[in-house]
């Protein structure tokens, strides 16, 4: 009788932690989880709704510790893996690292398999799988996972926006401007689908209702969508000239050798010249030989070596100048390595990281 007293105020706590996640109140859910695996270790129900409330939280690294902790105890768990998935490929403003997307992946792929005929839970592990192969370069392979996605959860708004930023990063800009359209008119309060569309209108030369859907979505969500940047030629120029001050000297000295160009978006011509294409939101790109490859040491030997900066990329990406200018040196960074044919490791161990 005793345990099964203490097995309903532990049940009662379960419930009180998953309503007050429900109802935004993340530091209450915590509290409740705590208790209920301070009382039952193990409990797998208690294990995922703390690591959820961490995440909700923003306290990451306790929360991916806390997903860890749950996944060894129920890793059989359709929900937690779905929830455990999500949290890895990362949503907001998190910017996941490849290790967490392949770790998601993997998640979400078990997940898939023991989801049975549960169609909605399928179709939200078959959203993370898609994302996350979007994010790791694979748009192609996420395009029918995310029209799954899209059936089996013909209300969830990212579902469609994700569908259609596959088809964007495919450079099936057309389609994805369709796809959007229709996901605005389904969803007008979503802030992403607006946010998507301007980029999918920009990128077919329809500025204006480019700028209409940037302050939409900066209207609906200015947090996540603060008003679209639009400098001028001769203010990008100054931010790049900050930029690249502020460098560190070897990356200024290779500098030297390599002409900074400045367009506004990567033409079509030049993202499906590669299979796959390039991602049309590539802040900037090496073009020539890497150093290395050239008969001489001086890089303009055969052909000149340049490095090209995407200013409306650059501007939708930054949240204001000073990022803006943080994000040009950053891209130039990288593609200095190009020009000294350097992976990342490399560039670290040459003073460059």
């Amino acid at each position: 009788m005793e345990r099964r007293e203490r097995r309903g105020e532990e049940g009662a706590l379960l419930d009180l932690a998953e309503e007050k996640l429900g109802r935004g109140d993340a530091a209450g859910a915590l509290r409740a989880a705590d208790e209920v695996c301070r009382k039952v270790p193990g409990d797998v129900r208690g294990l995922h709704l703390r690591a959820a409330a961490l995440a909700d939280l923003g306290r990451t690294d306790e929360a991916r510790r806390a997903y860890e902790q749950a996944l060894e105890r129920g890793r059989d768990d359709p929900a937690l893996l779905a929830d455990a998935a999500s949290f890895l490929v990362g949503e907001g403003e998190r910017e996941p690292s490849t290790e967490d997307l392949e770790r998601g992946l993997s998640l979400a792929r078990r997940g898939i398999r023991l989801a049975g005929a549960d169609d909605a839970l399928s179709g939200e592990l078959a959203l993370v799988e898609g994302q996350a192969l979007c994010s790791l370069g694979d748009p192609e392979g996420a395009l029918p996972r995310l029209a799954e996605a899209k059936r089996a959860l013909p209300e969830e708004p990212s579902a469609h926006v994700e569908h259609a930023l596959a088809l964007f990063e495919l450079c099936r800009f057309e389609e994805a401007g369709r796809e959007l359209d229709r996901a605005v008119e389904l969803f007008p309060e979503d802030a992403w689908a607006h946010h998507a569309r301007g980029r999918v209108a920009e990128r077919l030369g329809r500025r204006p209702e480019a700028k209409r859907s940037f302050a939409r979505a900066h209207e609906l969500a200015p947090e996540e969508f603060p008003r679209s940047l639009s400098l001028s030629p001769a203010a990008f120029d100054r931010a790049v000239e900050a930029a690249v001050k502020e460098l560190p000297e070897p990356v200024r000295r290779y500098l030297s050798n390599v002409a900074i160009t400045v367009e506004a978006l990567p033409s079509e011509e030049e993202l499906t010249a590669s299979d796959p294409p390039l991602s049309p939101s590539i802040l900037g790109i090496f073009r020539g030989a890497p150093l290395g490859e050239k008969r001489s040491p001086d890089p303009w030997s055969q052909f000149p070596s340049s490095i090209t900066l995407y200013q409306r990329n650059l501007e939708t990406f930054a949240r204001d100048e000073q990022e803006l200018k943080e994000e040009i040196g950053v891209t130039l960074f990288h593609e200095v390595g190009h020009f000294l044919g350097l992976d990342e490791e490399q560039l670290r161990q040459r003073g460059l990281g």
